[in-house]
């Protein structure tokens, strides 16, 4: 028998304004609201609302056995409220299903575990909060931002008190072992691993409208097949991708809400067959082994490393900048300083600033909302700047009233 997990990843961060050396010290706002509202608006038609429809349709449809696993981040659920509050209605129909779950990850999609533990920790805090008390849910599994993981990822997220946590199925890591088993993670007691499947991942993700693909055009009957073959072979097969995958991604006219549609009818023709939340799976699924991986891998690129966000000295140079200045910020008790501050955290603005080049390097061109690299680190050492002259202000504000 072998389970299919769907995971999805919601995610839109606040985009920074093309912030310029004179808007220092001016007062002015860090964030594009007429951008984060416009992009909000798009994808919400074209992904958000026709896909929650679709899933709630499937879950009719099939009397409660279609089920799958979602990760908002707060951040997302922010402009949400903002600027597409129906979205957000259609996601607490989902969660009445009892079809749906929803995993913790850090508020701000933030790289916050790599350098302060203790933000990493307060981020995850706010984030099962909010999924608390929108959704009534508490989550017992744990995806870090952009996948990232490694031994250390899963011991903090075992002491939080977590049972599971997601990872990419990298080659280098699994080397003859397969990502359709769950295992146990290294120099924890009883944390498990659930790997994505990357290859069928991203024949959904990345190469579903991909005309030169050799599997091309890609129809749910085939890819129940793929599924169907693994049957003996694994237990779990973790389908884990963007959720703007749909109709985002991958365009509706190109057919990706068809075959969603037909898809898990396929699948459930076999009658080894079955859907599981994450939480499901793993409560059902025992570890076949254990897996160690000692240096951080992600989702992100060929690579599956961290250089998407840190491999050049604007990025690192960014983001030593940004949590240098972690200790000023929180003792400031400034509310919007604290605020702005961790809306800078966000993955994406160090993704922005990539200049590498690889296989999938049109990814990075087609989210940036900047003309170059280069644009988005000058705007975001800008606002750093600014924020360091508020500090300083407050600071200044502070020893004028002691004296």
């Amino acid at each position: 028998m072998v389970d299919v997990c769907f995971y999805f990843q919601v995610h839109q961060p606040f985009r920074l304004r093309k912030y310029k050396v004179f808007d220092i010290g001016t007062g002015t706002d860090y964030f594009d609201g007429n951008k984060n509202k416009e992009v909000m608006q798009k994808v919400a038609k074209k992904c958000y609302i026709p896909a929650n429809d679709m899933v709630l349709e499937l879950i009719k449809k099939t009397d409660g056995k279609f089920k799958a696993s979602y990760s908002i981040t707060g951040t997302a659920i922010e402009q949400f409220k903002a600027y597409s509050p129906e979205v957000l209605d259609s996601f607490k129909k989902l969660a009445k299903t009892g079809c749906v779950e929803f995993l913790d990850e850090t508020y701000y999609h933030s790289l916050a575990f790599l350098y302060s533990k203790e933000e990493f920790k307060d981020q995850v805090g706010l984030h099962n909060k909010m999924i608390k008390e929108l959704f009534g849910f508490s989550p017992t599994v744990f995806r870090n931002t952009e996948l990232i993981y490694n031994n250390e990822v899963a011991s903090c997220a075992e002491k939080m008190g977590y049972k599971a946590v997601l990872a990419e199925g990298a080659d280098h890591i699994l080397g003859w072992r397969s990502p359709n088993f769950i295992y146990k993670a290294k120099t924890t007691k009883n944390m498990k691993l659930l790997l994505k499947n990357y290859r069928l991942s991203d024949d959904v993700a990345f190469r579903f409208s991909e005309k030169s693909w050799k599997e091309f055009p890609l129809t749910a009957p085939k890819f129940a097949s793929w599924v169907n073959a693994i049957n003996g072979n694994g237990n779990v097969v973790n389908l884990f991708m963007d959720y703007e995958t749909f109709g985002e991604h991958q365009w509706e006219d190109k057919g990706i809400f068809e075959f969603l549609r037909h898809l898990p009818h396929e699948i459930l023709k076999h009658p080894d067959n079955g859907f599981l939340t994450i939480g499901e799976a793993v409560e059902k699924h025992e570890p076949v082994g254990e897996l160690d991986m000692h240096n951080a891998v992600s989702w992100a690129d060929v690579e599956r490393d961290l250089s998407a966000w840190l491999g050049n000295k604007m990025q690192t140079e960014a983001i030593k900048e940004l949590y240098l200045m972690e200790a000023k910020v929180k003792n400031s008790k400034d509310n919007f300083l604290v605020e702005a501050w961790r809306k800078m955290q966000t993955s994406d603005h160090f993704y922005y600033m990539c200049t590498k080049w690889f296989n999938d390097g049109d990814v990075h061109k087609y989210f940036n909302p900047y003309d170059s690299p280069y644009e988005s680190f000058i705007a975001f050492m800008n606002i750093i700047s600014d924020i360091k002259l508020r500090i300083g202000n407050e600071e200044d504000k502070k020893i004028k009233i002691t004296q």
